[in-house]
């Protein structure tokens, strides 16, 4: 092979009577992906060369790095023993060649990488709620707060804003509840408590300002690379819910953002969302439509989303059924659960005559891949047995100090690195409560010096003498009036 394609992100060769080249035509790079495969069958590998053939051709891409092997990409290959083994056994030597992608580093917690933020306002109830497992009376309550907070002006920003607003709404909450709905207590109890757990989880540092532009992802270096986005996602996957939040959030931003993009002859941005399952798993309905609505239409911006998981199954029906680039590595089929999804997995590639895909998904080694795209007019390819590319880049983590240089050179630095907390929700309630008793303090110190001066308590001799007389009297006078009553009752009971 000695010209490679320049519309299109070379993968590898087939293996077969007839090998050839493996593509993925860039003009239906938007029309969404899968990579698929056990564990350790080579998926993190066909991600890295997908994301150094889309930045070769111009496009940024972004991707979470889920294991910390993705920040290689910053570096060249070592050009190791075993990946000029594949090369040469592709016909891959002559173009093969170390090469370091352009790479920018984030991070939500702000340790790998530049931080990424948004605002409470921006991520909204819905998916908020979805970060703190909710129920939908208390998503209920938080869909008021939200509703009251912009009807008052009041920005809601971090966590310390919505937790302020959200005390203000439990000392309000009578009020509150005639106009928009029962506001409990314990709703808002349970609310601030999951505020709480996850900001101990980190999840402070992921609100706030400056928020993320999304243009920031979107751009390319001197030579015409687009940048490879890589978001430090180790420590997020501790919280899954909020890494899968947190992924919707930035799909959900691009789709809002972007203009349409009509057709073109490659993306604007290429997604992958690696452990695509933690997406869906326990996903209310309403989120669920909300992920359905965003990759369907989503293409339209010329955004390109890949979903990385080890079995097809993991994904639902809906989203599957758009996904028209496809790359499947091995599954390993030791239950009947798992052999129904080979199953169900081989049904999906338009078939090859030369071999039976059900058979071949269990039985191909580590670098090797079923592969389908769509050619043509969009129509899916005949599925492709592949030996995968070796990538340009470094298999495996960047070092530290590289690290440390690669983000120390960024642009982005100065935008991002140092917080901003203008005023917003938190500081306008401290405001509010310190004049009320402000106000409060004036008013009482005003009653009292208005209040007429009492005389004194102390009574002369002859008043305190008076007195004596008059109680003493009373309370003979009372006395002899008992007496004659009860000497008339007595008489007439003995008549």
């Amino acid at each position: 092979m000695t010209n490679l394609r320049d519309d299109a992100v070379y993968i590898g060769r087939s293996v077969g009577k007839e090998p050839a080249a493996q593509y993925l035509p860039l003009k239906w790079g938007n029309r969404h992906g899968l990579v698929a495969g056990a564990t350790g069958t080579g998926k993190t590998v066909t991600l890295q060369n997908l994301a150094e053939g889309f930045s070769d051709a111009g496009v940024p891409v972004f991707l979470a790095d889920v294991k910390g092997d993705l920040s290689g990409m910053c570096m060249p290959s070592e050009m190791q023993d075993f990946l000029e083994k594949r090369a040469a056994d592709i016909e891959f030597t002559d173009e093969y060649k170390a090469n370091a992608s352009p790479v920018t580093f984030w991070d939500m917690f702000g340790e790998q990488g530049h931080p990424i933020r948004t605002t409470i306002s921006e991520i909204g109830p819905l998916l908020l709620a979805r970060i703190l497992e909710l129920n939908d009376t208390q998503e209920g309550v938080l869909n008021i707060a939200f509703r009251v907070a912009d009807e008052e002006g009041l920005l809601l920003l971090d966590l310390k804003d919505l937790r302020s607003f959200l005390n203000m709404m439990d000392e309000k909450r009578a009020e509150i509840s005639a106009k928009y709905g029962n506001v409990s207590s314990q709703s808002i109890g349970t609310i601030q408590r999951n505020l709480l757990r996850l900001e101990d989880q980190g999840g402070d540092q992921f609100f706030g300002e400056p928020a993320l532009q999304i243009t920031d992802f979107m751009r390319t270096d001197l030579d015409g690379r687009g940048h490879v986005n890589i978001l430090a996602a180790d420590k997020l996957m501790q919280s899954p819910r909020l890494y899968g939040t947190f992924l919707l959030w930035l799909l959900a931003e691009l789709f809002e953002e972007l203009p349409e993009a009509g057709d073109s002859d490659r993306p604007k941005l290429v997604f992958f969302f690696d452990e695509a399952h933690l997406l869906f798993n326990d996903a209310p309905k309403a989120l669920l439509e909300k992920v359905d609505q965003v990759v369907r239409l989503i293409r339209s911006k010329g955004v390109g989303v890949f979903f990385v998981t080890q079995n097809p199954a993991d994904l639902p029906e809906n989203i599957l059924g758009q996904l028209g680039n496809r790359v499947q590595h091995a599954l390993r089929a030791f239950t009947p659960q798992q052999q129904k999804g080979i199953k169900q997995a081989a049904q999906t590639y338009r078939g090859n005559p030369e071999f039976k895909v059900e058979d071949v998904i269990t039985e191909m080694g580590v670098g090797e891949a079923l592969i389908s795209m769509l050619e043509g007019k969009g129509q899916p390819s005949i599925v492709q047995r592949t030996l995968v590319r070796p990538p340009s880049s470094r298999l495996g983590p960047a070092s530290a100090d590289v690290k440390s240089m690669v983000m120390k050179a960024s642009s982005l630095g100065a935008k991002y690195d140092t917080a901003q907390d203008r005023e917003s929700a938190y500081e306008v309630l401290q405001r509010r409560a310190e004049d009320a008793a402000k106000r409060a303090e004036e008013a009482q110190e005003s009653a009292a010096k208005a209040k007429p001066k009492r005389s004194s308590n102390r009574q002369t001799p002859t008043e305190a003498a008076v007195k004596s007389l008059v109680r003493s009297v009373g309370s003979s006078v009372g006395r002899t009036i008992a007496r004659e009553v009860m000497r008339g009752i007595m008489s007439s009971m003995k008549r």
